[in-house]
């Protein structure tokens, strides 16, 4: 019976090309990041010549190895004009934002017009509420407190002053002030009008009535405070008051204190005609220009 010899019948893997190696058809090397197949019975030519060897898989474009974009923990990766670039964390509270079509993205800090300064809570006794130290005209138009507090079981009025910019300490004289209660019971405690212009001391600042409080019940105020740090300016508090009287009833009020000094202040401070404060809870906000 006569043998047919069939030659090759499937690729034959050489590995790296070798110029000194003679090769048939079907035997495939690698060369280059490629590997070829042998077309014809060839030593040292190469594979890139195509008389003697076809391509049979060829190596793409390197990509970006992400592993070394992205050094550190809170990296973002993007793409920018030219491939994927790495954008590093930003500051605690920022947020990623878009600058649009053909832009790179950028971290960004949230503006507000109304940022919260201060607050505080006390509930042992103090004699005076001071919030002081958190002012800046040249940022904030004005400043808004809202507050509320309780008194030490007593009859007290309750006065307002500004504190000087160089220590927490009330300014004295200069003050106008006018308060009135548009709500609450007849008589004694509803629909009072009291003016005090030029105040020389705080004990002319009674904006309010004698009340007694129980341990249940507060008074609150709420009000806006202007050009604090004003050499040209006066000051003002302009505020609305929440008030249990000694008659057991909530009067409403409103007032405004003025201070016509050219003395930069840097706070208020909240005290009583007598006694203490037995507990107070306040937070200071300022308005952007």
């Amino acid at each position: 019976m006569a043998i047919i010899d069939l030659g090759k019948v499937s690729i034959t893997w050489r590995g790296a090309y070798d110029g000194s190696t003679a090769y048939t058809p079907k035997d495939a090397v690698s060369y280059q990041n490629a590997s070829y197949i042998c077309t014809a019975n060839t030593t040292g030519n190469l594979p890139t010549d195509t008389s003697y060897w076809n391509v049979m898989a060829a190596k793409g474009v390197d990509g970006t190895d992400v592993g070394t974009t992205l050094t550190t923990q809170g990296d973002i990766l993007y793409r920018d004009g030219s491939g994927l670039q790495r954008l590093a964390a930003g500051t605690s509270g920022q947020y990623l934002k878009t600058q649009g079509t053909g832009a790179n993205p950028t971290w960004s800090t949230i503006s507000s017009d109304c940022v919260k300064l201060a607050s505080a809570t006390t509930s042992s006794s103090h004699s005076t509420i001071d919030i002081y130290g958190y002012y800046d005209d040249s940022v904030y138009q004005h400043y808004k407190l809202v507050a509320k507090y309780r008194v030490d079981n007593q009859q007290a009025q309750i006065r307002m002053a500004f504190l000087t910019n160089s220590a927490s300490t009330a300014h004295e004289g200069g003050y106008y002030m006018a308060f009135h209660s548009g709500y609450g019971q007849s008589g004694s405690d509803g629909q009072q009008s009291r003016k005090n212009w030029n105040a020389t001391t705080l004990s002319d600042m009674d904006g309010t009535w004698n009340r007694n409080h129980t341990s249940t019940e507060f008074d609150t105020i709420e009000g806006n405070i202007y050009n604090t740090q004003s050499t040209t300016f006066g000051k003002q508090f302009r505020y609305r008051l929440g008030l249990f009287s000694s008659n057991n009833v909530i009067v409403a009020g409103e007032g405004v204190v003025q201070n016509n000094t050219t003395t930069a202040c840097n706070g208020i401070r909240l005290l009583l005609s007598s006694n203490n404060f037995a507990h107070s809870e306040w937070a200071l906000y300022g308005f952007k220009k």
